[in-house]
């Protein structure tokens, strides 16, 4: 490996490793705001770090307080210039993985079953719209024996492109009594599939629908008794 090589590959690690700092900051500090991720934007000007968060209001802050302090602390930790922070909207929570995954801790943390946090959450997603999900939970869920459960719903791509291109993953995990539990949510994204892969349950609403209008059209030129 050449020295322009060795510089390159060095590089890269170090952007990564600066990323993975930053985003476990933000996974911290805006923890009860709904934190989904990060975009770093670096310019001449400085570096524009666009955090994703379900509730903007408890990142910015009363009269901008939050955001300013949070910008403070980034500048002091990371020694970025002229660091801006921009807080962006989560449209739609349920379809991110690390807010629902963050959201099921939080929910086990305060005493609900894991069970029943996981199947709400199930339904939840589903009804915002996703073309199916997988939760996994792992750990001494009821005993001092470490084992897992994983809850379905709709169609989850496993593997290839499909798989890396629909499906939103995170982890996470939560202390309780018995010990730590880890949680995995897939979500795939039904906006995100390639246009030649199709749902099952698409599939039988066309069919049905299609022999609704094939019984309507059958009606229609049915003659009336008498004529």
């Amino acid at each position: 490996m050449s020295v322009q090589q060795r510089t390159t590959v060095k590089s890269i690690l170090t952007s990564s490793m600066s990323y993975a700092d930053l985003d476990e900051f933000f996974e911290k500090e805006l923890r009860d705001a709904g934190y989904g991720g990060l975009e770093v934007q670096k310019s001449p000007m400085g570096t524009t770090l666009k955090v994703y968060v379900a509730r903007p209001g408890l990142a910015i802050g009363r009269r901008g307080t939050g955001i300013k302090d949070l910008t403070d602390k980034v500048t002091a930790r990371f020694a970025l210039p002229n660091a801006q922070i921009a807080v962006t909207e989560v449209e739609s929570p349920e379809l991110n993985a690390r807010i629902m995954a963050a959201r099921i801790a939080q929910i086990v943390s305060r005493g609900t079953a894991f069970r029943r946090a996981a199947q709400w959450t199930v339904n939840n997603i589903m009804s915002a719209g996703a073309a199916g999900v997988e939760i996994s939970v792992a750990g001494k869920l009821r005993s001092d024996r470490s084992h897992g459960e994983k809850y379905r719903a709709g169609v989850v791509p496993k593997s290839g492109d499909t798989a890396d291109r629909s499906v939103d993953q995170a982890t996470t995990d939560v202390l309780m009594k018995l010990g730590l539990y880890g949680i995995k949510v897939k979500i795939a994204l039904r906006d995100a599939l390639p246009p030649d892969f199709q749902l099952k349950e698409d599939i039988k609403e066309e069919n049905n629908e299609g022999n609704k209008e094939d019984a309507t059209t059958q009606a229609e030129g049915t003659p009336e008794p008498g004529n």
